[in-house]
């Protein structure tokens, strides 16, 4: 058919400028999705509202097919291990040419951080070419644009090369606790992974990501009146405060380690000694070694009363992206089709994690941060520049042709 020749060069190569042709005219029917998609609310705790998130995104990707997406099966998989219980994520298997090659896992996330109600105080909308509403940037668009990557090639009669493995998890903002195993299992069988989170400021790829850690450090002392006989006691948040005041002491960004102590509970009344108190602390690094130092001086710290218990909990939710051989070839795959567009494709670290952190940790190459040019993650101002939406749409596609 002549749309085949729209899609590929004559040496069989992807033609990226036949793609954005395709798309480029889809524009509105993408923004028309995009707003579809931010006014279903799904905040990450409400297992019904990211269920129904994941159902308008499977018909959204496998409801207009006309050629290999009739042959995509959607299937929705409860979580594991997670606690509170999440809604099911959404797991779509995709023909590729080669049906015998290792999938390639593309990889996104369908809940997002802000609470029902915030359409309320701000509603989506589109002003002057830039799309705003919650979610909108992180990460909503970039599931739009892995459903218009696939539905060019369907209307083109083109099949990604390898088969396509696309998860959608409902926990990603939560530390993907009852995705994990999913996402591992699928990882596992993986050739490479390409995750459609949020571009870096000025639209770079992100090639390396700081691996994150959660840990609790809880003190037991010995509770006592605070008047009658103080020093039966044993003060667990006075030896708490001396112990986190050492942990943020171990920052040291200039290593690529930092640490965060974010929360803190202790104590019962006033007049009594406290006889426990707890602490939850936030760690970033940049490599699995430094992680493991840190953990490791972290819980050598010890209360200086000597009766005093201290037990640390948690460790690396997320490993480090590390910017290796495997990662540095994708990018400079997705740098070279984005030349053909006259597009500078840059990349750069991230210091927050996402799933593409634990792919990575299973020694898969991941080319993270291909979704849209915009700003504001979680934050009230969050934006997505429009017209990015179809030329990142052929990228990905003509990604899903060469790789």
């Amino acid at each position: 058919m002549t749309a085949r020749g729209s899609s590929q060069g004559p040496d069989g190569a992807p033609d990226i400028k036949g793609l954005l042709s395709r798309v480029a005219g889809q524009q509105p029917r993408m923004e028309e999705m995009l707003g579809r998609f931010v006014r279903i609310e799904s905040p990450t705790d409400d297992p019904e509202a990211t269920a129904r998130m994941g159902d308008e995104a499977a018909f959204a990707l496998t409801g207009a097919g006309n050629s290999f997406l009739n042959e995509a099966t959607a299937l929705r998989v409860a979580g594991t291990d997670g606690k509170p219980p999440r809604g099911p994520h959404l797991l779509v298997r995709v023909p590729g040419q080669a049906a015998a090659e290792k999938p390639l896992l593309l990889l996104g996330h369908l809940d997002t951080v802000w609470p029902h109600g915030t359409l309320e105080e701000i509603p989506f909308r589109i002003e002057d070419g830039v799309a705003r509403g919650p979610g909108v940037y992180d990460m909503k668009a970039g599931l739009v644009q892995t459903i218009w990557a696939l539905r060019i090639l369907d209307r083109a009669g083109r099949r990604p090369r390898r088969p396509l493995t696309i998860l959608w998890n409902t926990d990603e903002e939560a530390g993907s606790a009852s995705s994990r195993k999913l996402i591992e299992a699928e990882a596992a069988e993986a050739a490479a992974c390409l995750v459609m989170e949020p571009s870096l400021p000025g639209g770079g790829a992100k090639t390396a990501r700081r691996g994150v850690g959660i840990l609790r450090v809880t003190v037991r002392g010995r509770a006592a009146h605070a008047g009658l006989d103080p020093e039966r006691g044993i003060n667990a948040i006075t030896e708490l405060a001396g112990i986190v005041t050492r942990a943020a002491a171990l920052s040291a960004p200039e290593r690529g380690v930092t640490v965060n102590v974010g929360l803190i509970r202790g104590g019962s009344r006033t007049n009594v000694v406290p006889a426990e108190a707890s602490a939850d602390v936030d760690i970033r690094m940049d490599d699995p070694e430094s992680g493991a130092r840190l953990i490791e001086a972290l819980r050598s710290l010890a209360a200086k009363h000597p009766e005093a218990r201290v037990e640390w909990t948690g460790g690396v939710n997320r490993p480090a992206l590390v910017r290796d051989d495997g990662v540095v070839e994708l990018h400079e795959r997705a740098r070279r089709l984005a030349a053909e567009l006259d597009w500078e494709l840059g990349e750069g670290s991230a210091g927050g994690g996402s799933d593409g952190n634990i792919v990575a940790g299973l020694g898969v190459p991941v080319l993270d941060g291909l979704g849209p040019l915009g700003d504001g993650a979680h934050a009230r101002h969050e934006q997505v520049v429009t017209a990015d939406l179809p030329r990142r749409a052929a990228l990905l596609a003509a990604l899903l042709l060469e790789l």
